[in-house]
């Protein structure tokens, strides 16, 4: 059996048991196209399969670990069937990751990283680098996880009413993002340049597309926002083993709007609540991290304080 057939028969196996099988269905089709999707099962050897674990920059991240389930999952399901003798894969498994502390953009690094994309691309490529710059700013302005801007289609988009929607996204989910006039603009924007490269326009049509009218991918969008941020000259300075990732941009929101509520003098823990509806957090004590994730969102809860005890603000 070929790896292509493999990979989608275990994903529909998982599938008629009820499971969405989404995030792993996407890992196996990528680790099929790595290795070659007219590739034999049984030539499948350990050496190909820990390049796939730690590619594309020979690191140990949160990916190596799903990607390490995925494939084991699926290779045990293929041994009961005959597709393949043995799990592949390295008997041992690196230590666990520490927390990975977010790194959170300022306005300015923002701003960089926004023109930059523009211009990040040295050769031709099937990327056009609007549709970078969009999803990153997209992804900033909205707080949205990459999967989320990258999914949404012509139908999610109510520039009318100011909302888009996310569909089943992590914890099958589905939420409205209201957004302002300047994300409208943003919008309008993008999808005008869209309409202007002929791009097709029916509703269940991704917003984001390649020269090949594929949907971009993850991978691709996170390869670009890496070239851009080194361009950007971003980089750690904390001694934290990894750099600033495109994962930050969402960070990077949620801060700078608790950020914003301490410095207009709201209540910031009531509005907690809301702050975690709109990301489509599971739980509020998801949210209530990022309380303590900057020096300056401290410094103003420590100004606050100081100033209630003070009897400078009235209850």
């Amino acid at each position: 059996m070929k790896v292509c057939n493999l990979v989608e028969a275990y994903i529909a196996y998982r599938r008629s048991l009820g499971e969405k099988y989404q995030s792993p269905a996407v890992i196996l089709r990528s680790f099929a196209r790595y290795i070659g999707e007219d590739k034999e099962c049984m030539s499948i050897d350990e050496k190909i399969c820990t390049a796939f674990l730690y590619s594309p920059n020979n690191i140990v991240s949160a990916s190596w670990f799903l990607r390490y389930s995925s494939l084991k999952w699926m290779f045990e399901w293929a041994i009961v069937r005959g597709y393949m003798q043995e799990v592949v894969l390295p008997k041992e498994k690196p230590k666990a990751l520490e927390h990975v502390k977010p790194y959170i953009y300022s306005a300015e690094e923002l701003k960089r990283i926004f023109e930059l994309a523009l211009s990040y691309q040295k050769n031709k490529s099937k990327t056009p680098p609007r549709c970078v710059q969009a999803i990153l700013k997209l992804t900033y302005v909205l707080g949205l996880r990459i999967s989320e801007t990258i999914s949404l289609q012509l139908k999610d988009l109510n520039l009318c009413e100011k909302y888009l929607v996310i569909r089943e996204s992590k914890f099958y989910k589905s939420r409205m993002v209201p957004f302002n006039d300047q994300v409208v603009l943003l919008l309008n924007d993008f999808l005008g340049w869209r309409k202007a490269q002929g791009w097709p326009s029916d509703n269940e049509t991704f917003v984001f597309l390649d020269k090949n009218m594929d949907r971009l991918s993850i991978d691709v969008v996170r390869n670009a926002f890496e070239r851009i941020r080194e361009m950007a000259g971003i980089k750690r300075t904390d001694g934290t083993r990894y750099q600033p990732r495109l994962h930050d941009l969402r960070h990077s929101f949620a801060v700078h709007r608790l950020t914003e509520w301490y410095r207009s003098g709201k209540d910031v823990n009531r509005l907690l609540n809301s702050l975690s509806t709109y990301l489509g957090h599971d739980h509020i004590s998801n949210t209530s991290v990022y309380l303590s994730m900057t020096d300056d969102l401290l410094s103003e809860a420590n100004n606050l304080f100081n100033a209630y005890r003070n009897g400078k603000v009235e209850t």
